[in-house]
């Protein structure tokens, strides 16, 4: 018998592996520090999938590429694929690069124009 605590050992192996990412993986995926410029991302661009990926293209990369094929924002992206948000532009940028993938800007809701505006037009036109 082990001196060691049961409940330890079970938490021990509770543990996802993803969340013991190797760092050197990391560094590869992304091309080091010097992984040339990036694409200017942010937590809420939406990314959508425009064409199936080569199958020279990395397997994370792959994995973007069917998570896109319904629109998800760049921060859902890095959730689902329990990478950083570092690392997801990276790939990003490249899938970008490659036309695999585009990038959208969330719709920001004060450039709607206003509804009581719209409504007043619609009046307006309905009398003519």
């Amino acid at each position: 018998m082990s001196d060691a605590d049961p409940g330890q050992q079970r938490r021990k192996r509770r543990q996802p592996e993803k969340a013991k990412q190797d760092p050197e993986r990391l560094y590869v995926i992304t091309g080091g520090p010097d992984g040339g410029d990036r694409a200017a991302l942010d937590l809420v661009t939406i990314v959508v999938a425009r064409a199936e990926p080569a199958p020279t293209v990395q397997p994370e990369q792959v994995a973007i590429v069917r998570l896109c094929k319904s629109p998800l924002s760049v921060a859902e992206v890095s959730a689902y694929l329990s990478l950083p948000f570092s690392v997801v532009t990276a790939l990003l940028t490249e899938l970008l690069a490659a036309e695999l993938v585009e990038s959208r800007a969330p719709m920001v809701r004060a450039a709607l124009p206003d509804r009581a505006l719209l409504e007043a037009v619609m009046h307006g036109l309905q009398k003519l």
